[in-house]
């Protein structure tokens, strides 16, 4: 018997569930509230009199595309025939509130240059760093392949050997003082906790390793940016048989006896054996299930959730290229304890804040018209909550004016009157627009208390036959960790359903390519120098064994 499945959001998340479920044999129906894919992972396009920008809406760093190609090739499909994906020579510039400026690079050596011109000492512990982040991530990287079904999971053999690698008596910051002594080192190697909207003095130790997957693995760039991955998702998913109903936001989650039945939308009910969440989890839990309906994740617990924190973006078309710019800057204040602590209370927006710029077009010229540029800019903001900050049109103004000077100061001089197009997001807009729960981008909090079995399970524990995807659910943010996540539930429905089971895919043994070598094969190549990519398709090379590829 065919089994139907309705996944409700066609975020990463549930363009990844609908791949692998069709694959597996479901009946896939995608129900999406906007007239395009991605979500959060989506693209602004704007026409204007000089021509078309396009910007990437959330992220802009991809990180280990191994599980993503995993997905596509459980459709018997590369994904390096639907996307081209650039390695970066130069991963970030980043800046410091002192004046100190570090570029950081897979080139291990390299890298330790930039780093001895802060600290020299600092600079001989990388390689120690990256042995141990191998260990702890070859350690953990089981443990974040499965689900978590109860608290006996917790107690399962590859947790306990994983568990003296966590260290959850450290941060991020106080793990990685076990190798750096400069404050600055620190910073780089821990400024990544912004990718799950944490600061690096709460953040779990074991999230060190997400520095070291940028050296390890390398960072990409998706050419025609990430709206460009979700697109080729969607079109391998279409071309599977899976029913995009765009548009058509969810209303309800019909249930009966605690049992998911289907999804109700303007146009009616649509019946199927199972339903998977992509949309905002915390939001979901307050619009489209009743209070009465939940009994681990009711309206009181989500009160008392700990979120991430947002962020004030500006998305701006400029005239001429930005080319003294690197694809990824990040400026880092000077009194960035106070920066984080500010973000946290949410009182007010930081008074001098740190932030981060996508020059995305010093590789990918086409996001942008002949002669002019994209420039992406995201300052990381207090998520909306009683007693914080009012995004009235005069703090929006207010706000934009400050991160304007900030711009100036780190190497703009000129960008004001050089901007053709712009849009301003603030935490009320991705409330609004984008149905982000209190404008928390990044979701729940990665603190011990929200992480394993503590996070929204894969396998919703409230609602029989219903089964969460996204940054809510296990093993948390980030686009890697996403796709790991539908991964998991998806082969939960599969395996509840009686479907075809989902693979686990290609295995990997810990070893890292060299920066210059391809990871995934054909079409996966290194950026022709640091600063510009080469305008046609990365040279071909030659296939890597499974058990090599990033």
């Amino acid at each position: 018997m065919t089994r139907s499945v309705s996944i409700i959001g066609a975020g990463p998340g549930g363009l990844a569930a609908a791949m692998l479920l069709a694959g597996a044999g479901a009946d896939v129906t995608v129900f999406e509230r906007h007239a395009q894919v991605g979500g959060r992972s989506g693209t602004i396009d704007a026409n204007t009199p000089h021509g078309r920008f396009h910007f990437d809406i959330g992220p802009t760093f991809f990180l280990y595309p191994r599980v993503l190609a995993d997905i596509f090739s459980s459709l018997g499909r590369r994904l390096e025939d639907h996307v081209e994906l650039i390695r970066l020579g130069t991963h970030y510039d980043l800046l410091f509130g002192d004046g100190a400026r570090l570029s950081a690079s897979s080139d291990i050596p390299r890298l330790q240059r930039e780093v001895a011109r802060l600290s020299p000492r600092d600079a001989e512990r990388i390689p120690d760093f990256l042995a141990d982040s191998r260990r702890k991530l070859a350690a953990f990287r089981p443990v974040l392949e499965r689900p978590f079904n109860s608290l006996l999971d917790v107690f399962r053999p590859d947790m306990l050997r994983a568990l003296p690698l966590l260290r959850p008596q450290r941060s991020v910051d106080a793990d990685l003082g076990h190798f750096f002594s400069d404050p600055r080192v620190r910073l780089a190697f821990s400024f990544q906790s912004k990718y799950l909207g944490m600061s690096p003095y709460r953040c779990p130790s074991l999230f060190t390793i997400l520095a070291f997957m940028e050296y390890e693995f390398g960072i990409f760039h998706p050419r025609g940016g990430h709206g460009a991955v979700m697109r080729a998702m969607a079109d391998v998913a279409r071309q599977a048989g899976v029913r995009f109903r765009m548009n058509e936001p969810v209303r309800e989650i019909l249930t009966e006896n605690r049992r998911a039945t289907g999804v109700r939308t303007d146009l009616g009910e649509t019946r199927s054996d199972a339903v998977v969440l992509n949309a905002d989890f915390l939001r979901a839990m307050t619009t489209l299930l009743p209070d009465a309906g939940r009994r681990r994740w009711r309206d009181k617990r989500v009160g008392t959730a700990k979120l991430s924190c947002s962020t004030f973006m500006l998305y701006l078309g400029v005239r001429g290229r930005l080319d003294g710019l690197a694809h990824h800057t990040v400026v880092l204040s000077r009194e960035y304890e106070q920066n984080l602590r500010e973000i946290e209370e949410g009182r007010a927006p930081p008074g001098e804040p740190s932030f981060y710029m996508q020059n995305a077009c010093i590789t990918d010229p086409a996001l942008a018209p002949p002669d002019h540029s994209t420039l992406y800019v995201l300052v990381p903001v207090g998520h909306n909550r009683p007693g914080g900050t009012d995004w009235t049109d005069a703090e929006r103004a207010r706000y934009r004016a400050l991160v304007m000077e900030r711009l100036k100061r780190s190497g703009l001089p000129d960008i004001e009157e050089r901007i053709v197009f712009e849009k301003v997001m603030t935490p009320d807009d991705w409330e609004a627009d984008l149905d982000v729960h209190r404008g928390a981008v990044f979701n729940l909090a990665h603190n011990l208390g929200q992480m394993l079995n503590f996070r929204p399970h894969n396998r919703f524990e409230d609602v029989r036959n219903m089964y969460l995807v996204g940054g809510g659910t296990h093993p948390g943010s980030g686009l890697p960790v996403i796709f790991e996540g539908a991964r998991i539930s998806a082969s939960l429905l599969a395996q509840d359903l009686g479907l075809r089971p989902i693979g686990t895919g290609m295995e990997w043994n810990g070893t890292a390519d060299a920066p210059e070598r391809n990871v995934l094969g054909d079409g996966f190549g290194s950026a022709a120098n640091d600063q510009q990519a080469t305008a046609g398709r990365p040279a071909a090379a030659g296939r890597q064994q499974a058990g090599e590829t990033a």
